[in-house]
This record gives C-alpha cells, sequence and structure tokens, in this order.
C-alpha cells in the first residue's frame, strides 16, 4: 500500500510539468520584451515593451523606469496576429518624437514568441524584433 501511495505521487510530480506547459498565460501580448529596432544592421537601438491587458484594451510602456514612454494606443488583429502601437517620446532637443510600430507576432504558442515588424518615427524607418521574456 504505501508503495503503491508512493508510485501515485511520483507520477503526479512528474505530471505537473506537463500540465503547466498547456496552461493559458493570458492575452498574446501581455509581459515583458525585449529586442531592439534601428533602420539598418549597425544602427540598432535597444528597447524594452512591456504590454497588459485589463480586458478592454491593450495599455503599456516603452523603456520603462523614470523616462518610461506610454503606450498611446495599441491594437491586436488575431487574423494574421498583427500588431500595432504608437507613442509619443522628447528628443533631445524636446520636440516630440511620434513612433509608429506594426508588426506581427512569431511563434505565437511558445512562451518567448517574437513580435518582428516596422519600427518608424518622423523619417526614419526601420526594422525591429523583441521576444517575450
Amino acid at each position: 500500500m504505501r508503495a503503491r501511495t508512493f508510485s501515485i505521487f511520483g507520477l503526479l510530480v512528474c505530471l505537473f510539468p506537463v500540465g503547466a506547459m498547456f496552461a493559458q498565460e493570458g492575452h498574446p501580448l501581455k509581459g515583458s520584451w525585449i529586442g531592439d529596432w534601428g533602420p539598418n544592421p549597425n544602427d540598432r537601438n535597444q528597447v524594452t515593451v512591456v504590454m497588459d491587458w485589463d480586458g478592454k484594451q491593450i495599455t503599456g510602456v516603452l523603456n520603462p523606469g523614470p523616462g518610461a514612454i506610454p503606450i498611446l494606443k495599441a491594437s491586436l488583429e488575431p487574423k494574421g496576429w498583427l500588431v500595432h502601437f504608437e507613442a509619443d517620446a522628447k528628443n533631445a532637443a524636446g520636440r516630440t518624437v511620434h513612433y509608429i510600430v506594426d508588426g506581427h507576432i512569431e511563434n505565437l504558442g511558445l512562451y518567448n514568441r517574437s513580435i518582428v515588424g516596422t519600427w518608424s518615427h518622423d523619417n526614419v524607418k526601420g526594422d525591429f524584433k523583441i521576444t517575450r521574456q
């Protein structure tokens, strides 16, 4: 009887990680994303994006901390898993820079999925890739 109880306990312990792998993670954009963007392979800018879903809208910030840039509007189109968000920041001269980011989610079923696409502001357009952490 004791051996049977121990065997059942061992089986449950082994199956727990399998169940956790199939657990839902919430909204596909929710979480912290880290990566870079830039106009070419030699001119890259590191970026951290934190997004949340409150049941109605996507909110978040770029580069969280004292100089965080709030996301003004964001959307996700499930058909094609297309992502769009915009943010305004001030440059060194104090002028407003409007960022427009469009991409799509890659590896949606994986925890460390990525968003890949274009990142633009003013007359500068480049590519970006951010991966969920």
